[in-house]
């Protein structure tokens, strides 16, 4: 299938994004150190949401499910900080993010009902996460990372020729959608 690469980035454009790519899919290297990443805590959410490791499955079930997709989207949004230590922007950025992926992920499923979205950071659509004691309430709206998937974000990017880094006192968020 052809996928219109120019209208999908047109697209992600008009959903919020700052940037959009084609993803090359030979840059899908899933990497069990970045998954250690998670174990490590890093973000605070291992063992703690249905979209993160362990509960969203092993580096090899990501990487079976990811293999059956034939085209990839990258997008961005980048949010520039007045300095290193500008939380509010990035906190403010990461949000606006989310949003615009999640916005993009349901009408793209109206298109592509088989897609698999992986996002930002941990899934923050409940506050608290259900996990384990009650099954998602939002499947629908709800995602793993790319690093929950054990893939290497600014590798990614570089593989398939987009930048992840946009200068100084910029916070650059990275997500993506894989196609049938």
């Amino acid at each position: 299938m052809d996928f219109p690469v120019e209208e999908l980035k047109k697209f992600a454009l008009q959903c919020g994004f700052t940037h959009a790519g084609e993803l090359d899919l030979k840059a899908l290297v899933f990497m069990p150190e970045v998954r250690e990443m998670c174990r490590a805590a890093r973000c605070r959410a291992y063992g703690k949401n249905w979209r993160c490791p362990p509960a969203c499955g092993s580096i090899e079930e990501a990487a079976a499910r990811a293999a059956k997709y034939s085209f990839g989207m990258l997008v961005q949004t980048v949010g520039r900080t007045e300095d290193d230590f500008d939380y509010e922007t990035m906190e403010k950025a990461g949000k606006e993010h989310a949003a615009s992926f999640v916005k993009m992920m349901r009408e793209l499923k109206k298109k592509y009902p088989d897609i698999l979205g992986m996002g930002a950071g941990t899934c923050a659509r409940c506050n608290p996460c259900t996990y384990p004691d009650a099954p998602c309430r939002f499947p629908e709206d709800s995602y793993s990372s790319m690093e929950a998937y054990g893939l290497w974000v600014s590798k990614v990017c570089e593989l398939s020729g987009i930048p992840y880094y946009y200068g100084p006192n910029t916070i650059t968020y990275t997500s993506c959608y894989l196609l049938k």
